[in-house]
């Protein structure tokens, strides 16, 4: 990985790692919610998903490299799971595409500080 391309995938995950945290945390409060007030909030979930979705494709593509697939994966499974009624099913696979943008992340932050720019 070169330089320009590790602060690019560090700075896509941090935001990407957001985006999922906050997803997760929606589907978490949507147990609690009554009928038309879930959906609307699966609705907000979804839209999420969409954006950190979005933000792993352009990751994907701005750096050229392929570790972001599995992530991405993961967030298309979770969507399944949102859209089949089972939301909080999603949060496995939430969990699963946080692990991978971590791992991302780590790669660049590491590779950033043996660089001397972190």
């Amino acid at each position: 990985m070169k330089t320009n391309e590790a602060i690019t995938a560090f700075s896509q995950s941090e935001k990407i790692k957001a985006g999922i945290i906050w997803v997760s945390q929606i589907l978490e409060l949507l147990e609690g919610l009554p009928g038309e007030q879930r959906k609307g909030g699966e609705r907000v979930a979804r839209m999420l998903l969409g954006m950190v979705a979005q933000e792993m494709a352009l990751a994907k593509a701005l750096t050229g490299s392929d570790h972001w697939q599995e992530g991405e994966s993961h967030v298309e499974k979770a969507v399944v799971m949102i859209e089949s009624g089972v939301a909080e099913e999603a949060l496995l696979h939430l969990s699963k595409a946080l692990s991978k943008v971590t791992n991302i992340a780590q790669e660049s932050m590491s590779l950033l500080k043996e660089s001397g720019l972190l």
